[in-house]
């Protein structure tokens, strides 16, 4: 018998991110606003029911892959608790990469959000030695922020949904 309290779409068993955002923000240690939250939420959208990316990864809740650390149960419905832990452990990750090898620590609340969201959607490993990172080094500018448009492909093609979420953190990283 089908939960109540689960939504079925098109897509699968849908969830709420404003309520998976919430229960984040509930994390003291979690630094990215509400404002960048939405953005990683709304770009990556919020299923229950484990499903194949575009990139081919088994993913879950808000974007959440194995990459993380804890492995998907690909025939396990997630809770909203499950989904929330999931995500702040892929966004502690993401944070911790900006502060390491972003300035992050030294960055204004807007560029630090687009800087973690644009983290959390290529990884770590391709950002490290990116030009918006090495600018990022010195000091915050709107220089760096012309670099999130060109983070707008997969698989060596322009995306539309792509080139829509980097224009809001490129405005957010401007924004401060």
């Amino acid at each position: 018998m089908m939960n109540k309290n689960l939504k079925y779409g098109a897509a699968g068993f849908i969830c709420s991110i404003a309520g998976i955002i919430a229960l984040v923000k509930q994390q003291p240690d979690i630094r990215t606003s509400e404002q960048g939250l939405a953005i990683i939420g709304n770009a990556e959208g919020c299923r229950r029911d484990p499903y194949i990316c575009p990139a081919n990864v088994l993913t879950v809740g808000i974007g959440s892959t194995s990459a993380g650390g804890e492995p998907i149960e690909p025939k396990k419905i997630y809770s909203d608790q499950e989904i929330a832990e999931r995500w702040a452990n892929d966004i502690r990750l993401a944070e911790n990469c900006v502060n390491r090898y972003g300035n992050g620590r030294n960055m204004p609340q807007g560029a630090f959000d687009a800087m973690v969201s644009l983290t959390f959607n290529v990884g770590c490993g391709a950002m490290q030695k990116s030009t918006l990172f090495r600018l990022a080094q010195t000091k915050y500018s709107p220089e760096m922020c012309e670099q999130f448009p060109r983070w707008n492909k997969a698989g060596g093609k322009v995306l539309k949904g792509l080139t829509i979420r980097r224009e809001k953190e490129r405005a957010l990283c401007l924004a401060k």
